[in-house]
C-alpha cells in the first residue's frame, strides 16, 4: 500500500477534507477512484462534502473562462456537478454496499444448477472521467445459501458507481459476490461502450469492450459454455 503524501496543498484544504484526509490516514486505508471510502462518512459529512466539491467545481469553471454566475445555463452548475459527482456517478464510493440477506440453499430441494443475472451497469473511466454504459452478466452455482435476484444487480451497480476500468470492474463484481453469497464457482462477463473512445481520442462509436472473469467451475468447458449459451439467450430476449 503506497503512503499518502499530504504536505503538498494540505494548506489549500478546507476542514472537511481535512478531516476526511487525516481519516483516511489514520485508518491506513487507500483512497484511490475504485475504493470505497464510506466507513468514514456520515448523511452530514456528506451533505459537507458537496458543498466544499461545489466551491471546487466553481473554480475549476472560472478556470475554464465560464462566467457561471451570469451564464443563466451555468447557473447552478457547480453544485450539480458535485451532487452528481457524490450521490450518483461516484455513489459507489461514498454509499455503504447494499444489504444482501443470504437464505439457505440446503437440503433434497437445493438448487444445484446455474443461475445467471443480467444487469445494466454505468459506471466512469477513472482515466478521463468519462461515463461507462454496459451489461452485466452474472453466472453463479450456489451452494448452501443464495440471495435475492435483486441483490446481484444492486451489488454490482454499487461496484460500478466510482471511477474504476473494466478489467478491475469484473474482478470487484466476483469478489464482492462471493462475500455475500460463499459460492467457489462464479462468473462474470461485462460488455461495455466507454465514453473515453467515444467522445475523445479515436471517436469510435462502434466501439465494444469485452471482459470475463470466471471462477471454479466456470472454467470447465461444459460449464462455460452452458453461461455463454445463456448469455446468448438472454441477449437474444433483450433484442425483442
Amino acid at each position: 500500500m503506497s503512503k499518502l503524501e499530504y504536505n503538498n496543498g494540505m494548506d489549500k484544504m478546507t476542514e472537511v477534507h481535512k478531516l476526511y484526509w487525516n481519516m483516511i490516514k489514520k485508518s491506513g486505508v487507500r483512497a484511490w477512484s475504485n475504493d470505497n471510502v464510506a466507513h468514514i462518512m456520515t448523511d452530514a459529512g456528506r451533505e459537507s462534502l458537496i458543498d466544499e466539491v461545489a466551491e471546487a467545481f466553481e473554480e475549476v469553471l472560472h478556470r475554464l473562462l465560464i462566467d457561471w454566475k451570469n451564464d443563466p445555463n451555468a447557473m447552478g452548475t457547480p453544485r450539480r456537478l458535485a451532487k452528481m459527482y457524490i450521490k450518483e456517478l461516484m455513489q459507489g464510493r461514498y454509499y455503504d454496499k447494499p444489504a444482501a440477506t443470504a437464505f439457505p440453499n440446503e437440503g433434497p430441494d437445493r438448487y444445484e444448477g446455474m443461475l445467471v443475472v443480467r444487469s445494466e451497469l454505468k459506471s466512469m473511466c477513472s482515466h478521463h472521467h468519462q461515463p461507462v454504459a454496459g451489461i452485466a452478466y452474472i453466472g453463479i452455482i450456489p451452494n448452501g445459501k443464495v440471495i435475492g435476484l435483486s441483490k446481484y444487480t444492486r451489488i454490482a451497480q454499487w461496484v460500478a458507481r466510482r471511477g474504476t476500468l473494466q478489467e478491475e470492474l469484473c474482478n470487484a463484481i466476483v469478489k464482492e459476490l462471493y462475500e455475500a453469497t460463499g459460492a467457489e464457482d462464479l462468473a462474470v462477463y461485462i460488455h461495455a461502450t466507454h465514453g473515453c473512445c467515444e467522445n475523445r481520442g479515436i471517436m469510435a462509436h462502434s466501439s465494444l469492450t469485452q471482459t470475463t472473469v470466471v471462477k471454479g467451475r466456470f472454467n470447465e468447458p461444459d460449464v462455460k459454455k452452458e453461461f455463454f449459451d445463456d448469455i446468448m439467450i438472454q441477449q437474444q430476449f433483450a433484442s425483442k
